[in-house]
């Protein structure tokens, strides 16, 4: 499947998902310094790969008729800071809420260890325009170590090495945050400690043994 294709199915499944509306969020993937990303203004179910536009490292344009996303500048220093194969973001429901009311997700489950950073956080990201330099620089910062971030007072971000670990990576995002948010209408969600991440990062290294039948 080409690069383009990818865009196509994703951004369809972001719909199908609740995780965008209308023509915001924007998906990107990478082949070496050629990067296909979502065309600007255009609703992520309604994609054809001819739509997508394909720019190389420095933002210019290789192929394509569409502008590319608003926020292709965010997506190239991610890619510049991270070396990743794919970008995703997203305005979900949840995660937007915890943009916008909190400064960081803690670690409600222990899932959260797969968006990297062995505290389990995920950072906020303090606010700036969308597609202005501040904001990728935000977002660079808020990803460093990571696979997620959330933006303020606007949305979330991950990344993969290919764009259905990163697709995959957002999906988890959304279900740490309504864990988080939906929590807090029964009670005060308990955090996770560090020795109790801790116990589970090994455990993943060394899972235990079972004895055979």
């Amino acid at each position: 499947m080409s690069l383009r294709e990818q865009l196509c199915e994703y951004g369809r499944r972001a719909v199908e998902l609740g995780l965008v509306i209308g023509t915001s969020g924007n998906l990107s993937v990478r082949d070496g310094d050629r990067i296909a990303v979502t065309p600007s203004g255009a609703a992520l179910d309604r994609l054809t790969p001819e739509m997508c536009p394909i720019v190389d490292l420095a933002g210019r344009l290789v192929a394509g008729d569409l502008r590319p996303s608003s926020e292709t500048p965010m997506h190239l220093a991610i890619y510049e800071a991270t070396g990743a194969g794919a970008v995703v973001h997203t305005h979900a429901v949840f995660g937007t809420v915890v943009a916008t009311t909190m400064t960081e997700l803690p670690p409600v489950h222990y899932n959260a260890l797969l968006l990297g950073g062995m505290d389990g956080v995920v950072k906020v990201a303090e606010y700036a325009t969308y597609g202005t330099p501040e904001l990728a620089a935000n977002v660079r910062a808020a990803l460093e170590g990571r696979r997620a971030a959330l933006m303020a007072n606007h949305g979330g971000v991950t990344v993969g090495a290919t764009l259905e670990e990163a697709f995959e990576a957002t999906r988890l995002l959304e279900w740490l945050c309504e864990v988080y948010v939906r929590g807090l209408g029964v009670g005060e969600p308990a955090i996770l400690t560090p020795e109790q991440l801790a116990a589970v990062a090994e455990r993943a290294l060394n899972p235990p043994d079972f004895p055979r039948l």
